[in-house]
């Protein structure tokens, strides 16, 4: 009997190869499509079709757009960080996509996981790592194994597939386009060529000369943390983030040429469209600003920070990871009110914040008022800076 692999599945190029590439090698293989949104339901059905024409033992379809709101969009709006300041880890799903794999693994009683990744980019090191966070599984990477033999992997596998009588799309993209529910990356051509960007690398976003010529004003709401509604209404939690990706990208908003140091030590340049991140992180940041601390912003912030580094690098089923997400929720017990955002050509503003819970003094306001005596105020600025007066006292020449 042929022992059974499960593969994760696009019906791209690479995936396509992996299915007779695997039979040949005496698997019976089993393929799984993760919807994590950014697909069509005619998609997914064009996906199916390919996975069984390819000879599939069995295919299956799994939609983890709720996952993906609780698990992993949840966190990065509460840790209010980007990767490399820029970046919003719109590579997240891939973690979602392991799981479901190694699911269908454990049903299937079998140890053989296979992907489709190449040894070229930051998704192996994602993949791999997230796998042997599961167990001791036996990962299959074909393509890995056919870059050892040519330096033609695209053509190889073209050649492969059409001898075993599969179509192959002559149809060669400009761009390579990666799109979920988080957002869209856009890789290839001129930008990776660090030129600018052409309008046909668009995809959630509008171009400039189709922003509309009225700015737009929004009222989210937060209770705990988590967005409860948009302009009073409420939704289910990728709804949110649907609605705000189609308001933002019509304005421009959350669209960036980004080049980042990936994990394996390369430069790589690609566009990135991400409106509803853009817009909840703005919102959540505003209200965190009123509610919260100074200690607490500043610490949230370091958090926040390796939380989204640690998810970038490949190492989201490091325990590391729910520790900082238990801080996280944890400083959201506050974090709840309306915030007032202004939508224009390219940016967002938070204007406004409405909360019982903003750290408002009646000591006093900033540059205004205060309660407390000039004596206060020169005592209190004496004692701060009693450390560095005394190391200059000591140290500095006269």
């Amino acid at each position: 009997m042929s022992k059974k692999v499960v593969l994760a599945f696009s019906g791209g190029l690479d995936t396509s190869f992996c299915i007779p590439y695997l039979i040949d090698q005496g698997y019976e293989v089993h393929t799984l499509f993760v919807n994590t949104g950014g697909i069509s339901v005619k998609e997914e059905q064009a996906i199916t079709k390919r996975a069984n024409e390819l000879g599939a033992k069995k295919h299956i379809n799994i939609n983890v757009e709720k996952s993906l709101w609780s698990e992993i969009l949840i966190p990065l709006v509460q840790s209010g960080a980007l990767y490399q300041n820029k970046y919003p880890a719109l590579c997240s799903d891939r973690y979602l996509i392991v799981k479901e794999s190694i699911k269908l693994c454990k049903k299937l009683k079998t140890k053989d996981i296979a992907h489709g990744c190449t040894g070229m980019g930051n998704d192996q090191i994602r993949f791999d790592l997230s796998i042997r966070a599961h167990g001791n599984y036996n990962i299959i990477t074909p393509i890995r194994e056919i870059q050892n033999i040519t330096k033609n992997v695209r053509g190889y596998e073209e050649d492969y597939l059409q001898e075993k009588g599969f179509k192959v799309s002559s149809l060669h993209k400009k761009y390579s386009i990666n799109e979920n529910l988080m957002g869209a990356t856009i890789s290839g051509s001129e930008i990776d060529e660090w030129e600018e960007p052409s309008s046909e690398s668009f995809v959630l976003c509008k171009l400039p000369h189709q922003y509309p010529k009225r700015p737009k004003t929004l009222k989210i709401k937060f209770l705990r943390g988590k967005v409860v509604s948009i302009n009073g209404k409420k939704m289910q939690g990728a709804d949110f983030l649907r609605t705000l990706n189609i308001l933002g990208g019509s304005f421009g908003i959350g669209r960036s040429v980004f080049s980042s140091d990936t994990i394996i030590g390369l430069k790589g340049r690609f566009v990135f469209e991400a409106p509803g991140i853009t817009i909840l992180m703005s919102a959540h940041r505003a209200l965190e600003e009123a509610v919260l601390t100074d200690k607490q912003n500043v610490v949230k912030t370091q958090v926040g920070q390796e939380w989204v580094n640690l998810v970038y690098r490949g190492f989201y089923f490091e325990p590391l990871r729910e520790n900082l997400e238990a801080f996280l929720f944890d400083s959201q017990k506050t974090v709840s009110g309306e915030v007032t955002l202004n939508l224009t050509p390219g940016r967002v503003d938070a204007v406004a914040v409405k909360s019982k819970n903003i750290l408002k003094s009646p000591e006093g306001a900033y540059a205004q008022s205060a309660t407390w005596s000039e004596v206060e105020s020169k005592g209190f600025i004496k004692l701060i800076g009693q450390s560095t007066s005394t190391w200059s006292s000591i140290h500095k020449k006269k």
